[in-house]
């Protein structure tokens, strides 16, 4: 089940709702647990017992953690971390990553005249990426004693499982939400105000995202692209994962407010970046605040010296790549922006400025677009074949590509960018970092709830609209 979808939006929201509201305070947590593993077993029960798993283990886990903390025994306690977090990763590491590595195996033995393993291809359980990371940062927060162990499973079972952003983030951690849980208010104004965050992130990804998404898909299907094919498939592309990521983060903060929750936000005008280290501070925030925390400062941060620190910004990004998947193109896309965010550091190019400049700004843009193209791929050779056709001098389009694209999914491109930049400039050039609550300037309430209603009927047209980063 997906929020952009006729069952989600007409039968388990306002189900869910009405429940929620009826339910007296004290028991709203285990509403949201069940309504949480109900959204999750419409995809596939099976692999809801493993959700369940996994809850069970971290709980106890940081039962374990917090009884050895009281007991001053560090060194047990910091056994349950290792135990701990080696069970998430070895849940990770087998359902996402074991066809990728008998893969790359295979062919190895391939290439030696050795005949490769022939084995069943292991399912990728949806969400695993997300729920996994909020159980690790939970473990380790009752470890560093950021957090206290909770001794109520309901909660913290309903916190890993917490619908609005189960399948795709924000990857929230425990010790943010642990007063919310306690106690929350709920308002009708916090209600209308999620229910308009909710519209606006379905506008971003039904009316903008999937309007789009075919400028960037016929790109990848194209055996021999144009350098006008690449560059205009790729800035599709670039602003429909903006639109569709940033999207599914707006209405999984409006659910999160209409149940009474304040998440973390999650984007923050990420293209209007003057550089890498800028952009990783704008998008994705959660996930690139995760890595730094429970990553980056654990393998040293710059602390052992300048080599250390660029190394240790590298393998953050890389590994930050191949959380995102299984396939070596996530893994060169890691490894680029970690090489990025080296040469600033040590340049010193990776400083916040408000001066704007519109040789960096470009520059950077220029060089996530180049980023994204790797992201989108398929294989390495996928990719190639389009930083071919853009380096190429070649800039009429294919008559292949012009028979699959229509003039409205090029008026729709303009429009994002349009929005994209509306957002992140004003008058005299300067840079400014408007929240997502901006763009309510540009679109009143007024507008807001037809274009809702446009936007409704066009996925019901659609019929299907899944999210990128389901895939995650």
């Amino acid at each position: 089940m997906v929020f952009s979808s006729s069952i989600f939006l007409f039968l388990f929201l306002p189900m869910f709702l009405l429940v929620y509201y009826l339910t007296p305070g004290r028991w709203k947590s285990l509403t949201i647990l069940l309504g949480s593993y109900a959204f999750y077993a419409w995809w596939r029960v099976d692999f809801l017992l493993l959700f369940v798993a996994v809850t069970g283990w971290n709980y106890q886990i940081g039962i374990q953690i917090a009884r050895a903390l009281s007991q001053q025994q560090n060194q047990r306690a910091r056994r349950w971390l290792v135990l701990g977090i080696s069970g998430d990763l070895a849940t990770l590491g087998y359902f996402k990553y074991a066809n990728f590595g008998i893969d790359s195996l295979n062919v190895l033995l391939t290439n030696a005249g050795i005949e490769p393993f022939t084995v069943t291809q292991i399912v990728l359980p949806i969400g695993i990426s997300f729920y996994i990371f909020q159980a690790i940062s939970y473990v380790i927060d009752v470890y560093r004693r950021d957090v206290e162990a909770t001794q109520g499973f309901i909660d913290f079972a309903a916190f890993i499982a917490l619908f609005p952003q189960l399948i795709a983030g924000p990857v929230l951690r425990y010790k943010d939400l642990a007063d919310q849980f306690r106690y929350r208010q709920h308002s009708f104004a916090l209600f209308s105000e999620g229910i308009s965050r909710f519209m606006r992130g379905f506008i971003k990804k039904v009316f903008i995202a999937d309007a789009i998404a075919p400028l960037a898909d016929q790109l990848f299907l194209l055996d021999q692209p144009t350098g006008a094919d690449a560059w205009l498939g790729a800035l599709a592309y670039t602003a429909q994962l903006y639109f569709d990521f940033s999207g599914y983060s707006d209405m999984a903060i409006g659910l999160g407010l209409m149940m009474g929750f304040r998440f973390v936000e999650n984007f923050n005008q990420p293209y209007i970046s003057q550089s890498i280290t800028e952009f990783w501070r704008r998008w994705h925030i959660s996930l690139s605040t995760w890595l730094r925390d429970y990553l980056y400062i654990p393998l040293g941060g710059n602390r052992h010296g300048t080599f250390r620190t660029y190394r240790n910004l590298f393998l953050t990004m890389l590994l930050g790549g191949l959380w995102h998947g299984a396939n070596w193109t996530f893994v060169i896309w890691g490894g680029w922006h970690g090489m990025w965010l080296a040469i600033e550091r040590a340049t010193g190019l990776g400083r916040f400025t408000k001066q704007f400049s519109l040789f960096r700004w470009s520059f950077t843009l220029v060089l996530v677009l180049l980023g994204w193209v790797m992201f989108r791929a398929t294989s390495v050779s996928e990719a190639w074949r389009v930083y071919s056709a853009m380096l190429s001098m070649d800039w009429h389009f294919s008559d292949w590509y012009q028979q699959q694209i229509s003039q409205l999914q090029i008026t729709m491109l303009i429009l994002a960018w349009i929005l994209i930049l509306l957002n992140g400039f004003r008058a005299g050039g300067r840079m400014v970092a408007l929240a997502s609550a901006g763009w309510s300037r540009y679109m009143a309430t007024g507008l807001l709830v037809p274009v809702f209603a446009l936007a409704v009927l066009k996925l019901v047209a659609d019929s299907y609209s899944p999210f990128l980063y389901f895939q995650f």
